[in-house]
């Protein structure tokens, strides 16, 4: 994802405040919601249970903020008599069946408990949970940028729970089948691929009475709760093109290529046309790049979420705010789209690795721009990046800080811009061929699962015949970042012209951030020419030895084809 707002709360305009209970049934005193993005406490998440499937029905009206919900959970089970630890907040349930009969359960501080005592390891089973609400976050109810009526669901991190009882954790990956009643006016996207279209709902469909359409959508494919999203307003929907053509097993077409379109909001569809005309030559190049694409479809969404860019697996939501004013946000769309494959496909085990999503969407996101406008281009994103992580913010802090409660708060300089820097170092360091190849062996052998950093580490490692495990430890586990001072020592040959230079080196970052293993080139550079030297540095002071030269040299450049995150000008 790429930005953020914290500036909603419940949000209720006031057109549709005065028409809150149109249509409505008598709703229920709703139970107050927990805070959104409280990192849960170490260890198992949801211990003995795995959800694999969500049946979700929902329900949405015309001029209503409430709406009505029916989920079924598919749960496979590991231990003896688990309990089912369901995340929800803030809305009314109103029955629970387990197995198709009523169920016990308990429903407090934003957990929904439903003992599985008669089931064993080996056992699946089925739970339903009906309820209805205002959701107070994650489906997100209100008039749109223009006014209009809209439903958008917005998740990150841990707002799954507001609106679907769910184990909300990014590890605990399931398929998912939407089936969504909205008024006739909208269109209804997902992820995954459109099942039906239906002209007329059903008598006995749920939620809100009115003129309404039902639509179905799936995803094949196993996705963490905060990718799982539905959206609903009058849209238009646009193809960009066709991509990845022979990369996309998952894949309804018969062409065996993935349709790439824009859902946008009427009023704005030639202010959006900017930033998304590259996008399906986007999917092309990563799906070329890191492997095949992993989902059926690819939507570029303009929507209510509070970030610049959501990236929700085949159904990305970007900032109605941003297209509605024009904005190129042609950046944004490569980091989301490269999301698909490492955040959506590939994504982090535990919050606190989350620059496994973020920094990888940030490097190649900014790869993109390399193949396609030059190098040029791409080192000018990545100067930006560095002086982002020079700026104010967590440089004094790991990348890797599980001390950090306030999940939002990962949102940071690490994740992003210092993320992208670490893979753009390993670059560096292992070479292009190992490097692209080590990226390709870590997508395929963790597609659709979850993963932390180690994972990644074991792979370049294999790949490279490298051992890597002093460079994670001091750029993931370590703050800050090398700055260095270099003072040139030239000695006049006592007979005839040049001389010897040496160079010492200094590593001058805060006392309390480590001394850094850089492995680095330095360019010298004189009346004859330019010489380059391969050197390492280990120690807070090294002195290199360079040797005679024919002339002194009148510039001393570290790092000339910026290959390593320093401080400085």
């Amino acid at each position: 994802m790429t930005g953020y707002s914290s500036a909603f709360a419940r949000i209720v305009p006031s057109t549709l405040g005065a028409l809150l209970l149109l249509a409505a049934p008598s709703l229920a005193q709703e139970p107050a919601p927990i805070p959104a993005g409280v990192a849960p406490p170490p260890g198992a998440y949801a211990p003995g249970v795995d959800v694999i499937h969500y049946e979700v029905e929902i329900g949405l009206g015309l001029g209503v903020l409430w709406f009505e919900g029916i989920t079924t959970l598919r749960v496979a089970v590991s231990q003896e008599g688990p309990t089912l630890p369901l995340d929800f907040s803030g809305l009314e349930v109103l029955g629970v069946e387990l197995g198709g009969s009523a169920a016990t359960y308990r429903y407090e501080n934003g957990i929904l408990a439903v003992p599985l005592d008669r089931f064993s390891a080996g056992d699946t089973a089925s739970v339903s949970v009906h309820y209805q609400g205002i959701p107070d976050d994650g489906l997100i109810i209100r008039e749109n940028v223009h006014g209009e009526p809209s439903a958008f669901v917005d998740n990150w991190p841990n707002r799954t729970r507001f609106w679907l009882p769910s184990v909300d954790h990014p590890a605990d990956k399931a398929t998912v089948r939407y089936t969504v009643h909205a008024p006739v006016e909208w269109k209804v996207i997902a992820n995954g691929h459109l099942v039906a279209e239906a002209a007329a709902t059903p008598a006995a469909a749920i939620g809100p009475t009115g003129d309404r359409r039902t639509w179905v959508w799936e995803v094949g494919v196993p996705i963490s709760p905060y990718n799982m999203v539905i959206g609903a307003a009058d849209l238009e929907v646009r193809t960009v093109g066709l991509a990845a053509c022979g990369l996309a097993p998952a894949t309804w077409r018969e062409d065996g290529c993935v349709e790439v379109t824009t859902w946008v909001y009427p009023q704005d569809v030639d202010l959006a046309e900017p930033s998304f005309r590259r996008a399906a030559a986007m999917v092309d190049y990563f799906s070329e790049l890191i492997g095949p694409f992993p989902f059926e479809k690819l939507a570029n969404v303009q929507s209510a979420t509070r970030f610049g860019g959501m990236e929700n697996a085949s159904a990305i939501f970007y900032s109605e705010g941003a297209i509605a004013g024009g904005r190129n946000m042609e950046g944004t769309v490569s980091h989301e789209i490269a999301h698909q494959w490492f955040g959506d496909a590939v994504t982090e085990a535990s919050w606190h690795h989350l620059w496994l999503s973020e920094g990888f969407a940030t490097y190649f996101g900014a790869q993109f721009f390399e193949a396609a406008d030059g190098v040029e281009n791409f080192r000018d994103r990545m100067e930006a990046s560095r002086q982002r992580i020079l700026g104010p913010g967590e440089a004094d802090r790991p990348m890797y800080d599980p001390s950090e409660t306030d999940l939002f708060a990962l949102l940071n300089t690490n994740n992003y811009p210092k993320g992208g820097w670490l893979l753009h170092m390993l670059r560096g360091i292992v070479g292009d061929e190992d490097f692209f190849a080590g990226i390709r062996e870590y997508y395929r052998r963790h597609l659709h699962s979850a993963v932390l950093t180690e994972d990644f580490q074991v792979v370049m490692e294999e790949v490279s015949g490298r051992d890597l495990g002093w460079f994670f430890q001091q750029w993931f586990y370590e703050p800050g970042y090398p700055t260095f001072e270099v003072e040139p020592v030239w000695t006049a040959a006592s007979t005839g012209s040049g001389g010897r230079l040496d160079l010492v080196i200094r590593q001058t970052q805060r006392a309390d951030w480590p001394t850094f293993r850089v492995p680095m080139t330095v360019s010298v550079i004189g009346p004859d020419g330019e010489v380059r030297t391969d050197v390492e540095l280990f120690e807070r002071e090294t002195v290199l030895e360079l040797g005679p030269m024919a002339s002194e040299p009148t510039r001393i450049v570290l790092d000339p084809d910026g290959w390593v995150l320093k401080g400085g000008s």
